[in-house]
C-alpha cells in the first residue's frame, strides 16, 4: 500500500478512492452487529486493532498529537459502536451525522468562524430530523441506543472543530491525534471487558474486528487521505454520504434488521440539511 503516499494519477483514480474508503466506512454497521460480543468489547478491539495498523503503516509521530482532539475522537468511537448495537444500524449513523449542525453552532465560538443564514437553516433542519428518530414507539433499549447515537454526534461535531482548530494553528495531519484517540478508546474501555478478552480472541470474534480496524477504518483513511489529493473537500463530502446510505444496507442484507420509517425520515432530512449545506456553501467556490 506505500502507493498511497504518492499523488494520485487521475481524478477518477482520487474520486474512485473517495468512494472506496466510504464504501469501507459503511461496513462498520453490520460488523459491529455481528460481532459476538459487548459494545464495549467492539470498542476496545477495533481501537486498538486501528492503533496497532496506524503505528505500522503510517507511523505517526504521537508527540505531535493533541490531547483535546484525540479525547473527542475516542468518545465518538466509543458511543457510535455502543449506539450500533443498542439501536438499529440507521438511527446510530444519521444520528451521528447531526454532527455537523453542532459545527455550525459551534464554530463562531470556538474557531472564530461567520454563521450564515444558510447555516442556521441547515441546523434546523437536522435538529428536525434528529426529532422524528424519537416519533412513535421507541423501547427502553433503543431509546438508549438512540441517545449515544446522539452524544456520539456531538463528539464527532467536537472532532471536526478540534482538527480544523489543529489544521489552523499548523499540526494539519490528523493522523497523529487519530491514532492516539484510538489508545485513548482502547484504555477506556479496557477495564470494562477483561472478562471478555478469551472471548475476543475466537475466530470469528477475531476476524471481525480485524475488519473493523484495518479494512473499515485503516484502510478506508488511507483511500480517503488518498483522494482528497486530487478531489476538493466538497465533492469529496458528499461522495462520503455513501457512509450513512449504505451503512443500513449492509445491515439488512446481513441480518435482516430494517429500519422504522420515522428513521428513514428522519435520516433522509438529516442528509437533505447535510447536502444542502455543502452545495450552497462549500460548492461555490468551485463554480467559478
Amino acid at each position: 500500500m506505500m502507493f498511497l503516499r504518492g499523488a494520485p494519477r487521475t481524478g477518477s483514480a482520487a474520486a474512485l478512492a473517495v468512494v472506496g474508503a466510504a464504501l469501507l466506512w459503511s461496513s462498520g454497521g453490520l460488523f459491529i452487529k455481528i460481532a459476538p460480543m459487548p459494545a464495549l468489547s467492539v470498542a476496545f478491539g477495533r481501537s486498538l486493532v486501528t492503533f496497532a495498523f496506524y503505528m505500522a503503516v503510517l507511523r505517526p509521530r504521537l508527540r505531535e498529537a493533541r490531547w483535546t482532539t484525540a479525547c473527542a475522537y475516542a468518545g465518538m468511537i466509543i458511543t457510535f459502536v455502543s449506539a450500533t448495537k443498542m439501536t438499529t444500524a440507521a438511527n446510530a449513523v444519521f444520528l451521528q451525522y447531526t454532527g455537523p449542525a453542532y459545527v455550525l453552532l459551534l464554530a463562531p465560538w470556538l474557531l472564530k468562524e461567520k454563521l450564515r443564514r444558510i447555516d442556521g437553516v441547515c441546523v434546523m433542519i437536522s435538529l428536525a430530523g434528529m426529532c422524528l428518530f424519537f416519533v412513535g414507539k421507541v423501547e427502553i433499549g433503543q431509546m438508549a441506543g438512540n441517545l449515544l447515537a446522539v452524544l456520539s454526534g456531538v463528539f464527532f461535531a467536537f472532532t471536526i472543530l478540534f482538527l480544523r482548530r489543529d489544521a489552523a494553528t499548523g499540526k494539519g495531519d490528523a493522523i497523529p491525534s487519530t491514532t492516539l484517540g484510538n489508545l485513548v478508546a482502547a484504555a477506556v474501555t479496557l477495564p470494562f471487558v477483561v472478562d471478555s478478552l478469551p472471548q475476543m480472541l475466537a475466530p470469528r470474534a477475531a476476524l471481525v474486528l480485524l475488519e473493523l480496524g484495518v479494512m473499515q477504518m485503516g484502510l478506508a483513511y488511507m483511500l480517503f487521505t488518498y483522494g482528497l489529493k486530487r478531489v476538493p473537500a466538497a465533492p469529496a463530502g458528499l461522495i462520503s454520504m455513501l457512509e450513512p446510505v449504505f451503512n443500513p444496507v449492509w445491515v439488512l442484507l446481513g441480518t435482516g434488521e430494517r429500519p422504522g420509517p420515522w428513521a428513514i425520515a428522519g435520516g433522509a432530512v438529516v442528509m437533505a440539511a447535510v447536502i444542502l449545506r455543502t452545495v450552497v456553501v462549500e460548492w461555490r467556490p468551485l463554480r467559478g
